[in-house]
């Protein structure tokens, strides 16, 4: 089973992307600010991080890029924010994205780039 992190400030985004992926069989982390989600990912490693932007202690691009500096295999990365700016879609790219949504990302959006990032059939 795929293990999916999801890194996001907000219980309720956190509650609406765990039942997306759950329901569509994935196996489900969840992290409330990058700090968490680098510890949960180095001690374990992910086949897919879903990551917001605005995080306190430690935003998405900090964790993207802290995370891609890691020793360790990469997963592919999808950030989901509100943030809508061309500038804040280069720099999610730059820190390492894979792909950038806003929010409320659709879920059958969510999920087809998710299995076509996993090699999935979608």
């Amino acid at each position: 089973m795929k293990q999916v992190l999801i890194v996001d400030d907000a219980a309720t985004v956190r509650m609406y992307h765990r039942g997306i992926f759950e329901d569509a069989g994935y196996a489900v982390t969840e992290a409330v600010n990058g700090v968490e989600a680098l510890e949960k990912a180095v001690a374990a490693g992910f086949d897919l991080y879903v990551v917001d932007v605005n995080m306190p202690q430690l935003d998405g691009f900090g964790f993207l890029q802290a995370l891609r500096g890691q020793d360790m295999p990469q997963a592919p990365a999808i950030m989901v924010t509100t943030e809508a700016e061309d500038g804040d879609r280069r720099q999610a790219y730059a820190a390492g994205a894979n792909v950038y949504l806003v929010k409320p990302a659709a879920p059958a959006v969510l999920l087809r780039l998710a299995r076509l990032l996993l090699g999935e059939t979608p």
